[in-house]
This record gives structure tokens, C-alpha cells and sequence, in this order.
């Protein structure tokens, strides 16, 4: 059994590994706003002079972040003992799908972007935890939403997800064509997603992002969907009136919701009839336990930081976090008036697939 001194050191030597990783995020905010990545994967190994000159940015300043990142294992540099402008720099093969391809499904450069705007509204965040309320919405801009789920979407969600419910993807491949609404859509890469698969289906998606509607609308119109993808600025719990849909989606969005149990309700008066919804949610235990995991432990962060301060601003909020079980969703669902809830064998590293059945 080890110390107490044993215990205070490890602790220590984890924050300072923690504070490192976390500034490397910061970094790597920095090569994804500037394209850094991208042209160090498209034109090859360059100088730091070389890269400024290919990106439009100052060549001491892109000197000491290309170093950086050749010091913490990002880059490759052909010669550490050169003098520091002759020094080439390169993006490893094996590096490109995490750093610099977007369209990857292990594209992580986004989390740079998501830890700055986390990091954006912590004085924010003292303040709530003292008054209870809900922290100021955060600005879309300089950076708008990190679209860490476009990916997953595009090369999964009707590729292998969907398909992978008998029912549900013979419904959207045969006549008459089925209607299908998202709900809590985002920018709208789960709609585009199903449209591409399913040429039969019109898919409508809703959200209260204003900012959110409007991209999905840029990026419906871009992937020369818009004639059967259309976006809507819509409360969940205010859908019951738009009935008829084969399908109801809500994908990593319910544990966000203030009033879960009203959007489940308004999601079930928007079948037609023979029609189900999936919900896409956190795969997080099914119990309480510390130490947990290190996903529970990410999921648990985001709930601190995000999830929950931002359903905290409605007098009758669930309250739920990311860290909805289970058993919650069960809950809700059966409280909405749902005969079942079916736990689906879809297997992926994040998310808990359920089908709910009225």
C-alpha cells in the first residue's frame, strides 16, 4: 500500500502532466484556425519560413509552434542539431487523419477548438456555481462550432448505424417515401447524411440555434440537397404539431435539453403511425463509480463545463448532464408515455444507441 506521500506526489505529477496536455490543445487550436496542418499535409515538408510564406503568417512566431510541436511528437523535423531556419518540418503520414483531414472519423484537431471555448466562459462558470443560473449563451464567432461529429455522420451514421436496424432502413428505402425529422440538428450533418444514403427520404431538422440553422442550411444547399433537406428554428417540446414522420432522431443531443421528458412527448406526436424514434446519447456506465474510466471521466468534464450549465437556465430543467444513464434515459422515455426502450447492438467507441417504442 503506498503513502499519503506517495498519493500528494502522484497527484502533483498529474496536474503538471494535465497542464501540459491542456496548453498542447491550445497549440493545436492555433494549426487548425491557421491551416496549419492542412498545408503541411498538402505541400510537404517545409522551413518555418517556407510555411509562413504558404500560409500568411509570421515566420518567428510559426518558428516556435513548429518546434513545439516537433518537441511534443506532432512533427517530424529532419535534423535537430540544423540552424533553426533551415530546420524542415513535416506532418507524419499516420498524423494526417487526426490533425488534418476533417472528413476522417478520427479527426481530433477539433478538440483544440472545443477547449478554447471551454476555457472562454470559466469566469462565467465561478459565477453560476454560486447563484444557480445558467451562464450567457456563448458567441458562435471568432471560431463558430467545432463540427466534431460531421465525420461520424457522413462515413457512419447511414452507412453502418441505420443499416444496422433491419426495420427501421427498409422503411427509408422503399415507397412512399419516408419523412424523417432531427431533432436538436445542429449544423445539420446527421440530416445531410441520411439524404446522401437514402435518396427516397426528405429529412427536416430543428433546432433553436439560430447560428446552427443557418449553417445547416449553407451546407444542405452546398451538398445540393436543399429540395429535401430543410432546416427549421424549433423548441423540441414544441413539435407535437408537425406529425407524419417514419422516423425521429436525436443524437447527442437529449442529455442538453432543460424539459427531456417534453421532447421526448413532442417526438412521439410527430409520428405517423408505425413510426420510431432513435435517440443517440454518451456511453457512459450504466452505475455511478470513482475512480471511473477515462471516458466517463471526459464525459464528466464536458458536463461540468458545458452540458449542464447550459440546460441550468429554465426554472423546471431536468438538470440531466452528459452523464445521462441508462436507466435515466428509461425514465424519461417511459414518463413521455413510451411502451419500451430497446438498448441497440450497435457497437462505437462514444455513444449508446436506443430505439424507443410508443
Amino acid at each position: 500500500m503506498g503513502t499519503t506521500g506517495d498519493r500528494t506526489q502522484a497527484l502533483a505529477d498529474r496536474l503538471l502532466r494535465n497542464a501540459g496536455a491542456a496548453l498542447e490543445l491550445y497549440t493545436i487550436y492555433i494549426g487548425e484556425r491557421l491551416g496549419l496542418y492542412r498545408v503541411l499535409a498538402e505541400h510537404g515538408p517545409a522551413t518555418s519560413a517556407e510555411l509562413a510564406e504558404r500560409t500568411g503568417t509570421a515566420e518567428r512566431y510559426l518558428r516556435e509552434w513548429l518546434e513545439h510541436h516537433a518537441a511534443s511528437g506532432l512533427l517530424d523535423v529532419d535534423d535537430t542539431a540544423a540552424e533553426p531556419d533551415v530546420r524542415r518540418f513535416s506532418l507524419p503520414p499516420e498524423h494526417i487523419p487526426v490533425l488534418a483531414d476533417p472528413d476522417d472519423v478520427r479527426y481530433q484537431a477539433h478538440q483544440g477548438v472545443e477547449i478554447a471555448r471551454a476555457g472562454r466562459r470559466l469566469p462565467d462558470l465561478v459565477e453560476v456555481f454560486r447563484t444557480g443560473d445558467a451562464p450567457p449563451p456563448l458567441a458562435w464567432e471568432p471560431e463558430g462550432r467545432a463540427e466534431w461529429n460531421r465525420p461520424l455522420f457522413l462515413n457512419l451514421l447511414a452507412r453502418e448505424w441505420l443499416p444496422a436496424i433491419p426495420e427501421i432502413d427498409r422503411r427509408l428505402r422503399t415507397d412512399p417515401p419516408a419523412r424523417l425529422a432531427d431533432v436538436a440538428c445542429g449544423t445539420g450533418w446527421a440530416a445531410i447524411a441520411i439524404a446522401q444514403a437514402y435518396p427516397r427520404v426528405t429529412v427536416d431538422g430543428y433546432d433553436l440555434d439560430e447560428d446552427a440553422i443557418a449553417a445547416a442550411r449553407d451546407h444542405a444547399e452546398e451538398a445540393g440537397l436543399a429540395d429535401r433537406v430543410h432546416f427549421s428554428v424549433a423548441d423540441a417540446a414544441q413539435l407535437a404539431q408537425t406529425p407524419g414522420y417514419d422516423l425521429v432522431t436525436i443524437i447527442e443531443a437529449l442529455h442538453d435539453m432543460t424539459r427531456p421528458v417534453e421532447a421526448l412527448q413532442g417526438a412521439r406526436s410527430m409520428l405517423a403511425e408505425g413510426g420510431t424514434v432513435v435517440v443517440v446519447d454518451e456511453l457512459v456506465e450504466d452505475e455511478f463509480t470513482a475512480p471511473a474510466p477515462d471516458l466517463e471521466r471526459y464525459h464528466y468534464s464536458w458536463s461540468v463545463l458545458s452540458c449542464l450549465p447550459d440546460a441550468m437556465g429554465d426554472p423546471q430543467t431536468a438538470a440531466t448532464g452528459a452523464v445521462m444513464r441508462p436507466s435515466t434515459l428509461r425514465r424519461y422515455a417511459t414518463e413521455a408515455g413510451f411502451r419500451d426502450v430497446q438498448v441497440l447492438p450497435i457497437v462505437n467507441d462514444y455513444l449508446r444507441f436506443y430505439r424507443l417504442i410508443p
